[in-house]
Parts: structure tokens; C-alpha cells; sequence
């Protein structure tokens, strides 16, 4: 029999995703974020490239990242009325902590495919998550059609080969989650 490190188990079993709207204060501070953030460090990195970074999103900038998901809600659907507007801004103050993963796909360092180096950003994001997971707090992902807007694209302060994956939201789960079904292996695992 394999010896499982229990609590790393622990960690990766008990992980749930939550909606940034379920997750509140308290999280993560200072010390529990650079601890989170040094797991991402810890990835695989194929050219060592470090093709991805996290923009925080402070809560003095959450108004203004609010006006972008109504603005990129208006140019979707220019029907839209003040009601959904507003609710598309409420969105950018759920949870206590956000932040946004970022791919960059520089052009120099085209040697190595895209796919390689979002498989990288996938594994900090999942080791992020992770972590936060084994310092008490929960943690979700959230994506949109808002990621790939202008002004999105300007808020961040995007460069011409970066785009925004997704948001990172991690506080204190307001209802934590039973476990769910988790496939067994020979659902996802065949040989050649």
C-alpha cells in the first residue's frame, strides 16, 4: 500500500469551488496571501517563462471593475435595462478577496506553445487554491463574456499578448458545500 501524505489529501478532497457571491470575510490577509502566492510559484514552468501573473483587485478598484461588467453587459446586450447593469456591477464585490489570472503568451517566447504555458497557469491557479484550502479559507473560479473585453482589457492593463483567464475568489464560504460525486479514474484514464 502507498503512504498518502494525509493532509495534503485532506486539502485536495476537501476543496470546493464557490461562487464569489458565497464568499465573504474574513480572508485571506497579508501572510496567508504571500503563503498562496508562493504556491503558485511552485509549478511547472516549461522555459521557465513564468507565463502568467494575478492582479488583486483592491476594494478601492471594485466600483470601477463593477463599471466595467455593466459597460461589457451594455455592448453585449444593448437592450439591457438599469436593473441588470446594476446587478452586473454588484458582481465585482463578492467576495472578500479577488483577483484575476492572467496569461501571457509574449511573443519572444513563442518556442514554447500556448497550451504549455496555460498549463501552467492551470497548475497555480490549482495550487493556489489549494493552498487557501489548507489555510482555512474557501476559494472559487468565475469567468464571463466581461474577461475579453476592451475595457477589461483596460482596467487590467493588459499588454497586446496577455488576456484575462478568470477570477480568483477566496474568503469564507457563507454555506460550505457537501462533498459532490467525484469521478473514479476509468472514467477519465484509458491506455493507449
Amino acid at each position: 500500500m502507498i503512504e498518502v501524505n494525509e493532509e495534503l489529501w485532506a486539502a485536495l478532497a476537501g476543496r470546493r469551488n464557490y461562487p464569489p457571491r458565497r464568499l465573504s470575510a474574513p480572508g485571506p490577509d497579508a501572510a496567508s496571501l504571500e503563503r498562496i502566492f508562493e504556491a503558485a510559484a511552485q509549478v511547472p514552468d516549461h522555459g521557465l517563462l513564468r507565463p502568467w501573473r494575478f492582479i488583486l483587485v483592491p476594494d478601492a478598484r471594485r466600483a470601477d471593475l463593477g463599471e466595467v461588467f455593466a459597460q461589457a453587459l451594455a455592448e453585449r446586450d444593448p437592450d439591457s435595462d438599469e436593473a441588470a447593469r446594476s446587478r452586473a456591477r454588484e458582481k465585482a464585490f463578492h467576495a472578500s478577496c479577488l483577483m484575476v489570472a492572467v496569461l501571457s503568451d509574449d511573443p519572444e517566447a513563442r518556442r514554447i506553445p500556448k497550451s504549455e504555458k496555460l498549463v501552467s497557469l492551470g497548475c497555480a491557479v490549482q495550487n493556489m487554491l489549494t493552498m487557501a484550502q489548507a489555510l482555512g479559507f474557501s476559494s472559487g473560479l468565475a469567468s464571463g463574456a466581461a474577461m475579453g473585453s476592451e475595457g477589461m482589457r483596460s482596467l487590467l492593463r493588459l499588454a497586446p499578448h496577455e488576456e484575462a483567464v478568470c477570477f480568483l475568489a477566496f474568503g469564507t464560504a457563507s454555506d460550505p458545500r457537501p462533498p459532490r460525486e467525484r469521478p473514479h479514474p476509468s472514467e477519465f484514464v484509458t491506455t493507449l
